[in-house]
C-alpha cells in the first residue's frame, strides 16, 4: 500500500514539474503571440544590464515594433539612449514612452534622473515627486534581492533621496548650492518596475 501511494505521488509530482516546465516555456516564448515584441524585449533588457547600450537600443526597437504600446520598450530606448550619452534624444524618447502611459511612475522617475543630470533641477524635482505621488514604493530603492543579482554593492540614492537633497539644495541662496554630486550622481541607477 505505502509503495503504491509512493508511486502516485512521485507521477504526481513529475506530472505538476512537466506542466510548470511547459507553461514556463510557452509564456517565454510567447507561443500564443499575446505579448509581440517579448523576446526582444526581454533579450533588450539582458544586453542593458550588461551594458551593451547599442545592442539593448535595437531590441527595445524591435520590441517597440512589434508593439507600438508597449511602454516598456519605449522607455527602454530611453534608457538606452541616457546611457549612451544622447540626452536630447533620451528626453524626447521619455516624452515618447510618457505619452503612451503618462502615469508610468518608473519612467517619470527615470525621465527625472535625466533631467537631473542635464542639469535641469527644477524639472528634476517636478518629475520626482510625481513619480513619488503615484508610486511611493519608489523610495524603497533598489531591493537588496537585485543589489545581490546586479552585484551593486553601495546602496544607490532613491528618488526619495535625490528628491529630498534637491529641495534642500534649491532652498540655498544660488551661490551656496551645490545640485552636482558626481559620485553619488554615477551610483544613481535607473528605475524598473
Amino acid at each position: 500500500m505505502r509503495e503504491r501511494r509512493y508511486r502516485v505521488l512521485s507521477w504526481i509530482a513529475i506530472a505538476m514539474a512537466v506542466v510548470t516546465v511547459g507553461w514556463m516555456l510557452v509564456e517565454y516564448l510567447d507561443v500564443a503571440g499575446q505579448y509581440p515584441g517579448r523576446i526582444a524585449y526581454r533579450e533588450g533588457n539582458r544586453a542593458f544590464l550588461d551594458g551593451r547600450y547599442e545592442e539593448a537600443l535595437e531590441k527595445y526597437r524591435a520590441a517597440l515594433a512589434s508593439d507600438e504600446r508597449n511602454v516598456y520598450a519605449a522607455e527602454g530606448i530611453a534608457r538606452s539612449l541616457q546611457r549612451l550619452q544622447r540626452q536630447d534624444a533620451a528626453l524626447a524618447a521619455f516624452d515618447a514612452a510618457l505619452a503612451i502611459e503618462p502615469e508610468f511612475a518608473a519612467g517619470i522617475a527615470n525621465r527625472g534622473i535625466l533631467l537631473d543630470t542635464m542639469g535641469r533641477h527644477e524639472d528634476a524635482l517636478k518629475a520626482y515627486q510625481a513619480a513619488l505621488v503615484l508610486d511611493p514604493d519608489l523610495s524603497d530603492g533598489m531591493h537588496w534581492i537585485d543589489r545581490l543579482l546586479y552585484n551593486v554593492q553601495v546602496r544607490p540614492p532613491t528618488v526619495e533621496d535625490r528628491m529630498r537633497y534637491l529641495e534642500e539644495q534649491l532652498a540655498l541662496p544660488e551661490h551656496r548650492r551645490v545640485l552636482v554630486r558626481p559620485l553619488e550622481d554615477l551610483l544613481q541607477r535607473p528605475y524598473e518596475r
